[in-house]
C-alpha cells in the first residue's frame, strides 16, 4: 500500500539543483526554472533534463533537439522565481535579465550564472506528466566560482 504522505515526504528529500533552462525555436526564446536535472555518462558526456509535458519550452524542446542549462548560484533565488512562472502569464523572462545565445545551440545562456551546458537531444521518455530528454553536452562554459543554488535552500517544494 502506497502511503501517499510518506511518498511526498520522501521524494521532496531527494537534492536538487536549480538551473535555467534555455530553449530556442526560430527567432523565439525562453527559459525556464529546471530542478530534475542529472549527468548520466562520461562518454559521451550526458545530462538528463525533466520538462513538464504541457509546457511551451517542452514543445520547442521535442522541435528543435536542443536545450542550455545555465547554472545559478546560492543567491539566485529570485532568478530562479522569475522563470518558473509560465511565458503565457508572465510574457518575456528574459527581458530584464542579461544573457547571450549559446555557440553551438543558440540557446539563452544567462550571463550571470556559474556558467552553462549547452545539449543536444539524443533521446528521450515521455511517461508521466513529465519528458525525460537525455541531452548531450555539445558545448560548455565557466563564468565564475560559486555554489549552486539548491532547491531545499529556497524553502520551495518541487515534487512528491
Amino acid at each position: 500500500m502506497l502511503d501517499e504522505q510518506a511518498k511526498k515526504t520522501m521524494l521532496r528529500k531527494i537534492p536538487h539543483g536549480l538551473y535555467i533552462c534555455g530553449v530556442k525555436e526560430g527567432d523565439e526564446l525562453n527559459g525556464f526554472t529546471a530542478s530534475w536535472v542529472m549527468q548520466c555518462s562520461f562518454k559521451p558526456p550526458l545530462v538528463v533534463n525533466c520538462v513538464k509535458n504541457d509546457s511551451g519550452s517542452h514543445e520547442m524542446i521535442k522541435k528543435t533537439g536542443v536545450f542550455s542549462l545555465s547554472f545559478l548560484d546560492s543567491s539566485q533565488k529570485e532568478v530562479a522565481a522569475k522563470f518558473f512562472q509560465p511565458k503565457s502569464r508572465v510574457g518575456d523572462k528574459l527581458a530584464d535579465v542579461e544573457f547571450y545565445e549559446g555557440e553551438a545551440t543558440g540557446c539563452p545562456i544567462i550571463s550571470d550564472s556559474l556558467g552553462y551546458v549547452e545539449c543536444k537531444v539524443v533521446g528521450s521518455v515521455e511517461e508521466g506528466d513529465h519528458t525525460v530528454f537525455v541531452g548531450e553536452v555539445i558545448a560548455s562554459g565557466i563564468h565564475r566560482e560559486g555554489d549552486p543554488l539548491l532547491l531545499e535552500s529556497t524553502g520551495w517544494q518541487y515534487g512528491g
